[in-house]
């Protein structure tokens, strides 16, 4: 399938300081005069660094606070009183008030030095903070933490921590990541001795990390039980890149080869814990034309959005839809028939295939997939989230008359722009003006059902 949406490349304009987006009405907050566009400078005496800080020095029936207003630049100290179990009832801005701490590698596979020239500066961010990790599930590589942060993570208990590991030999991490790849193994190391619960991530390389190499940090993962996940996800490059122009993806019987290899640590994690531990992303099992595993191997989706088990949940999903909503199906399509309108579900041509298992479900060719080639990116980039404005607009037919296509959200960014900078409103008006009926749809049966019934019951 593809990623879930996060926001990536954010055309907002980020302020250092906790500054409040939004009030509860009602709350403590909003009793205590606290509004949209203050910043709250200090909280119990401290200047909260992140969301985190917030959480963790505001724990509590009572917060005094230090509160600017920018209307007139003054400074006004309150109290904050809470029931039991009540929210303070403010929203902030960014989960980030001092910054956001950016990578210190040179990592070949980085996905961000293989983008074209001229992409805007926020494309370009590339993030390597802890806190996001813990807040937002982003994955790090735990090379520039400090030892002060260590401690912060293990006292605060910031877990699970998701960690690109990659390789364990030092020699082939220093190649893969930069000089500072040993600092990532050292406080991984230490975290793990402190009990922090962490998801682990190995982007593979055909002949760097793969191989004897993967060999060794699998075995490695076996025998740290605090490694709860293990994701497994190949290379992905694009036209641009300077170091690889072919992953997995490009040979079939590596990815059956790397599948082969995780197996005997699957079996042997779930014959001791009852959990499949180790997993490979969606992809390996598309380029290796081989089933992806049943949902009780994926452990609760712990990586989920990582793509790990996606094609899985999506097919489990339209089985369900198939028999729990087939009166809903059944109206939709003589809805659909009675106006003469088609359904275009607009995907990467890596979910092409699964999503046709959710287009059977109507009579034949009312709802089609379209798979978009990306010719933005190029490369092996098949992916429904990397789909992009120049390469819809130029595939998708200039007579959409009677159709009613449906976009992925997941294409689009919490800004609504796509990867090359284009609008969600500007791409509906576009297709609108070719004739279509336009809906915008998270990437899941269910939803895809009730976006297409509500457009095929509005007149």
């Amino acid at each position: 399938m593809s990623e879930g949406r996060a926001d990536y490349a954010s055309t907002r304009e980020r302020r250092l300081g906790a500054w409040v987006a939004s009030v509860e009405e009602e709350s403590p907050a909003w009793e205590a005069g606290i509004e949209a566009g203050m910043r709250i400078d200090r909280v119990n005496g401290i200047v909260p660094r992140d969301l985190i800080d917030w959480r963790w020095h505001a724990d509590g029936d009572q917060c005094d606070l230090v509160v600017f207003d920018p209307r007139d630049n003054s400074q006004n100290e309150c109290t904050l009183f809470r029931e039991p179990g009540e929210d303070w009832g403010i929203d902030f801005t960014d989960v980030l008030f001092d910054g956001i701490r950016t990578c210190v590698n040179a990592c070949k596979f980085c996905f961000m030095r293989m983008l074209p020239e001229g992409s805007r500066s926020s494309l370009t961010l590339r993030d390597d903070d802890y806190r996001l990790s813990f807040l937002q599930g982003n994955f790090v590589t735990l090379t520039n933490v400090t030892d002060e942060d260590v401690e912060r993570i293990i006292e605060c208990r910031l877990e699970p921590m998701n960690v690109s590991l990659h390789a364990v030999s030092a020699d082939v991490r220093r190649s893969l990541i930069g000089p500072h790849a040993g600092r990532g193994i050292e406080a991984l190391e230490r975290l793990l001795a402190a009990g922090i619960e962490v998801h682990a991530q190995i982007v593979l390389c055909p002949g760097i990390n793969d191989g004897p190499e993967l060999e060794r940090t699998l075995g490695w993962i076996e025998a740290r039980e605090g490694i709860t996940s293990l994701a497994v996800v190949p290379l992905g490059y694009t036209k641009y890149s300077k170091s690889f122009s072919r992953s997995f993806s490009d040979d079939q019987e590596a990815s059956r080869s790397v599948v082969r290899q995780i197996e005997p640590y699957q079996r042997r994690a779930r014959e001791k814990t009852g959990h499949t531990r180790f997993q490979l992303s969606d992809e390996f099992y598309v380029d290796a034309d081989l089933p992806v595993p049943a949902a009780a191997t994926y452990d609760g989706y712990p990586q989920f959005y990582d793509g790990i088990g996606m094609l899985r949940s999506f097919l489990d999903e339209a089985a369900v839809a198939s028999r729990e909503r087939a009166d809903e199906l059944a109206r939709v399509g003589q809805a659909l028939l009675a106006q003469s309108l088609r359904v275009v579900l607009v995907c990467g041509e890596a979910a092409e295939k699964t999503i046709q298992s959710f287009c059977s479900l109507f009579p034949q060719g009312l709802v089609s997939t379209r798979a978009i080639r990306n010719d933005y990116f190029g490369g092996d980039v098949n992916v429904t989230g990397l789909i992009v404005s120049c390469d819809l607009l130029a595939q998708l037919e200039s007579d959409l008359a009677g159709q009613l296509v449906v976009l992925p959200e997941v294409m689009f960014n919490f800004d609504k722009v796509t990867l090359d900078g284009d609008t969600q409103a500007r791409i509906i008006q576009e297709l609108g003006s070719r004739g279509a009926k336009v809906v915008v749809s998270q990437t899941t049966p269910n939803a895809i059902l009730d976006a297409i019934e509500e457009s095929a019951s509005a007149r």
